[in-house]
């Protein structure tokens, strides 16, 4: 009888120390998993924050494209409202001849190129030069043989460049020998 009891003795020892082994693993996978948990949590913060700061960022950089464009703007005005009183002196005394007013005007022609070539504004000269179609719009071709094929013959209306882009093509008429 003594080596039952002492058989089950050595069974509940046993049964406790499976239960201590199986218990063992658990509580490591428990804290394993909290921790998995916790590090899950900090990077749905830190995405949060990433995300808000990037919005933040968007606004702030469309902000500062307004108020460039809205700067560029108000110089451009600038440069073009001491034209405007020109034109405004010039209308208020009327009282000269035309050849004073053709002066005047031609003066007030030649601020404003000046105003546009300080803003990087440049005219696209057409006449007499080959046809380029980045550069020209062909209006008409007019049979001669007296321009080259191809070469502009008149100019219609001037083109105008902003530093290297296009802002309008000269419009012109195309030289087409028979």
């Amino acid at each position: 009888m003594i080596d039952q009891v002492m058989t089950e003795q050595e069974v509940r020892d046993e049964s406790v120390q499976t239960v201590a082994e199986n218990e063992a693993p658990q509580s490591a996978q428990a804290e394993e998993l909290s921790k998995l948990k916790q590090e899950k949590q900090e990077l749905f913060e830190r995405l949060a924050r990433l995300q808000a700061e990037f919005e933040n960022y968007r606004k702030r950089s469309q902000k500062e494209q307004e108020d460039f464009r809205q700067y560029a703007v108000a110089e451009a005005v600038k440069a073009f409202l001491p034209i405007l009183d020109n034109f405004h002196l010039a209308l208020k005394h009327d009282t000269g001849s035309a050849e004073d007013l053709r002066k005047g005007v031609e003066l007030i022609r030649k601020q404003m190129e000046d105003a546009l070539a300080r803003l990087g504004v440049q005219a696209i000269e057409a006449h007499g030069s080959e046809f380029d179609p980045h550069h020209h719009e062909a209006i008409e071709m007019i049979e001669s043989n007296e321009h080259p094929d191809n070469h502009v013959v008149e100019q219609l209306q001037r083109g105008y460049k902003l530093r290297d882009r296009l802002l309008r093509p000269a419009m012109v008429r195309v030289a087409k020998n028979r």
